[in-house]
């Protein structure tokens, strides 16, 4: 592929868009940024809060710690640290810089119950509206379909800022839909690295340094340190225990950045660990390291484009294959090889719920990735899974297709199930 092909651009323009640097779930992240962009057209502290959310963000809130609270989770606590202390110019690490000051007004704000939560009746999974009022004056910000993605802003009642919705996403989607197994392939292959090169290894240094302070400190139900101790010793072991403890330390208030993908830092790290650990252990060049994150990256995006960022489809599936598609590039393995892991890796867990953001995303993450090289190691093996073997199809673009209607489609009433158990 050259640089100065259409498509070429497309693919850079996907990467740049995806792989963003956040702090925290971005879920309650993307509460907390509405409600410091509301806070700020305000302009003054409010004294009472209307939070209206959708089903999912409900369910990605509810049980994870929000940074820099802590210790504190929910909706209410990821509005107050956002008017506290948020800078919505920092988009997703809005509540990067939060003093301890304004963790005790965070914490007086919340005592006085002045925040009401509302389901949001909507047919966005993401789906964010945040009102603050302060004396006779409101503000008013709407979130849809992306954590950053403001749709309209008012003051007032007066709108002072909107965005078409459908336009939009539909321009979005017919950009994303040019990906295929194909072309990323070629696309990492051939991709100038020095193109790349700022955003991967922003990916290797943050993924890398939350990874650490997972297997280092003591965070949620510790998934990474007991893969680690069980199994660190052989190669897939340490892989999984890595990405693992990169969830573990984010999913619980730790306040290091990860690079995420596909608008999910689970699934950035899921995509980038199990890399980092094999090219490590196979003393690959920098260069292939690159070339499989970006095929890594880029199954990833293309295999959720059509499941959407949010559903009852756990990301983790998704990104776990990636990994997979990844490593077979490391040790060597050609189109061929990463399209049958992926296909592999999706045939085995694809069956695995989101149920919200919590501790034990990082004992999913960690079937995932296994799902990923047990994947790979089937192809080497001469094995596969073949067309009509339950939801795959011939070809793994049709696959792909599968999961996205799968998830998307066949899981919309689980999700909705799923929201309800929680809520009850």
């Amino acid at each position: 592929m050259k640089k100065t092909d259409e498509l070429y651009q497309t693919y850079l323009d996907i990467l740049e868009k995806e792989l963003l640097t956040a702090m925290g779930c971005t879920e309650p992240i993307a509460v907390s940024f509405c409600a410091a962009k509301a806070r700020e057209i305000l302009g003054k502290t409010p004294d009472r809060v209307l939070a209206q959310v959708s089903g999912n963000i409900i369910k990605n809130v509810k049980s994870v710690i929000v940074p820099n609270t802590d210790g504190a989770k929910g909706i209410e606590t990821a509005v107050a640290i956002g008017i506290a202390g948020g800078d919505p110019d920092r988009e997703l690490e809005v509540i990067s810089n939060v003093t301890p000051a304004q963790k005790d007004w965070m914490r007086e704000f919340l005592s006085r119950g002045v925040i009401k939560v509302e389901p949001l009746e909507s047919k966005y999974p993401l789906d964010i509206m945040i009102t603050v009022f302060g004396d006779d004056e409101s503000a008013m910000v709407h979130i849809v379909n992306d954590h950053t993605n403001i749709v309209d802003m008012e003051k007032n009642g007066v709108n002072i800022e909107h965005h078409d919705i459908e336009g939009a996403k539909s321009d979005e989607h017919d950009e994303y839909m040019r990906l295929n197994m194909e072309a990323i392939y070629e696309f990492a292959e051939t991709c100038d690295l020095e193109d790349v090169k700022p955003m991967l290894d922003r990916q290797i240094e943050c993924n890398s340094a939350i990874s650490r302070e997972g297997m280092e400190g003591n965070y949620g139900a510790n998934i990474g340190k007991v893969i680690d101790a069980e199994y660190g010793k052989d190669i897939r072991g340490r892989a999984k225990a890595m990405a693992a403890a990169g969830s573990d330390a984010r999913m619980n208030g730790c306040e290091l950045p990860v690079v995420i993908n596909s608008g999910s830092g689970n699934q950035g790290l899921t995509v980038s660990m199990p890399l980092i650990a094999y090219a490590r252990e196979l003393n690959s060049p920098k260069e292939k390291l690159y070339r499989a994150l970006l095929i890594s990256n880029l199954s990833a995006i293309h295999l959720k484009t059509e499941i959407g960022r949010l559903s009852a489809y756990c990301g983790a599936v998704s990104a776990g294959a990636s990994a997979g598609a990844g490593i077979a590039y490391l040790k060597g393995g050609d189109l061929t090889t990463i399209s049958h892991t992926i296909v592999n890796a999706l045939a085995i867990t694809s069956g695995i719920i989101c149920d919200g953001a919590k501790a034990s995303c990082a004992a999913k993450i960690a079937i995932s990735v296994e799902a990923g090289i047990v994947g790979y190691e089937m192809y080497e093996n001469g094995q596969q899974f073949y067309g009509g073997d339950g939801i795959i199809s011939k070809g793994i673009e049709n696959t792909i297709r599968n999961i996205g209607r799968l998830g998307s489609e066949g899981m919309y009433e689980t999700d909705k199930e799923i929201i309800r158990i929680m809520c009850d």
